[in-house]
């Protein structure tokens, strides 16, 4: 594609033009495991993730796919968002797995090792035919060296128009695995990759979640891996047990004090004397147009959480 079919390809679609949603905390749950399911609903994450895939054996996926029918027609909880990670649509589940999630109608179906755009494409073909919700959005977890190299075109897949790629999930483990790099003494082997998946979403103006941290029992390692996260720019963790949820909220929320300020932003920007001006001063301070935008879509993300 050259550059002139590239910008009439894909949409402009700006941060201001997406819905805003806080995704501090992602947990996994096994499709098979009806208590973990049940009990996802009373928790305090952002979202939780029915998983048809790694967690089931291929015994299983059939009954945890009626599983997760049943789970979304006794009611979804309404203050989470429920998403389903199925199968690759290449793999013998997959194409099943796609048809149950879009009769289920999720906020997201979470796809596998997508590796190019095509994979991303094929799915919405799909669930463009099978007349899915058009509320239910995709996500996708980069997690092989493939995907990774080609990180920026899957993510601007979500620019095209009418394109359901709403986020991406780092898969840790796969890309440990697929790459031979050792992470037993930490993550500073892969920052690099983890920031190139960072800027590929902020490119294209996506969410983007950091991979799970497997020892749930250490909760130093934990929170500092969280707050690293925050500092390189994920909008949050994904998650494999539920002791994990309240400090993956604190470390990717907005402090009291950031809400405040935001506020102060906002208001300060609506004044009549302000309209128009494309730089303000608070407080000593010289506050610009982008930092409006900032504080808006912190406050947006507070609200969705916390219906202030």
């Amino acid at each position: 594609m050259n550059q002139l079919q590239d910008a009439t390809a894909l949409s402009h679609r700006p941060d201001a033009t997406r819905a805003v949603h806080s995704r501090r905390s992602a947990l996994y749950v096994p499709a098979n495991n009806h208590r973990a399911m049940q009990k996802a609903a009373t928790l305090a994450c952002d979202a939780i993730i029915l998983d048809l895939e790694d967690a089931i054996g291929p015994d299983d996926k059939p009954s945890a796919r009626m599983a997760i029918k049943d789970w979304f027609g006794a009611g979804r909880p309404p203050h989470m968002a429920c998403i389903i990670r199925v199968n690759a649509l290449s793999s013998p589940w997959g194409m099943d797995d796609l048809v149950m999630a879009a009769d289920c109608a999720p906020d997201a179906i979470l796809l596998p090792k997508i590796e190019t755009p095509s994979h991303i494409r094929a799915a919405q073909k799909a669930l463009d035919d099978l007349n899915t919700a058009a509320h239910t959005r995709l996500w996708a977890m980069i997690e092989t060296p493939r995907g990774l190299v080609n990180c920026q075109q899957i993510a601007d897949t979500g620019m095209e128009t009418d394109g359901r790629l709403d986020c991406l999930i780092v898969g840790t483990n796969d890309l440990a695995k697929e790459t031979g790099v050792d992470l037993a003494e930490g993550r500073h082997l892969i920052t690099s990759w983890l920031m190139q998946i960072i800027l590929s979403a902020r490119a294209a103006g996506l969410d983007v979640l950091d991979g799970v941290y497997n020892n749930f029992r250490d909760l130093d390692g934990y929170r500092s891996e969280c707050e690293i996260g925050r500092s390189m720019g994920f909008d949050g963790k994904t998650l494999i047990h539920p002791s994990q949820i309240d400090t993956a909220n604190a470390a990717f929320g907005a402090t009291v004090e950031a809400l405040a300020e935001a506020t102060a932003i906002v208001a300060a920007f609506a004044l009549p004397q302000n309209s128009g001006k494309g730089v303000i001063q608070m407080d000593g301070k010289m506050v610009e147009r982008l930092h409006l935008e900032q504080a808006e879509k912190l406050l947006a993300k507070s609200k969705d959480r916390y219906g202030l």
